[in-house]
């Protein structure tokens, strides 16, 4: 068993496809538009694992009101670098480019090495080994 894709809702799509392509060298397929639902959706590739989707509807709540309605963002995921020099690398690199640094880079209590950062829209993003 593995993880697919995980999903998030997106305020602007194109912006969060180019931040996913350039700190993380994914790769999108083609842009899938639903005309007759105004949706559109970008599958994003990093060579191995768990893809990303990207998608975006007009009508989709900006903050959560009811726990079974959809809304924009996700909790966190994280993506594993290989190594702690990567994590501090690529930490310092997002920091510089004006993200924000919400923790990090430290070891957890259960042991991850690990920085916390915000991608465009406000999602978290765990950076691990």
């Amino acid at each position: 068993m593995h993880i697919e894709h995980i999903a998030i809702w997106c305020k602007d799509i194109e912006q969060m496809k180019t931040f996913y392509a350039k700190y993380f060298h994914a790769t999108a397929n083609n842009k899938y538009h639903n005309h007759a639902k105004k949706f559109t959706s970008y599958f994003l590739n990093f060579g191995n694992g768990a893809r990303l989707e990207l998608m975006q509807m007009g009508n989709i709540s900006e903050r959560m009101d009811s726990l079974t309605a959809q809304y924009k963002g996700i909790a966190h995921f994280a993506i594993s670098l290989g190594s702690k020099e990567r994590v501090d690398d690529l930490t310092q690199q997002l920091k510089q480019d004006g993200y924000i640094l919400l923790d990090g880079p430290r070891t957890t209590g259960d042991g991850y090495y690990e920085s916390v950062i915000m991608d465009p829209e406000q999602n978290r993003i765990e950076l691990t080994v």
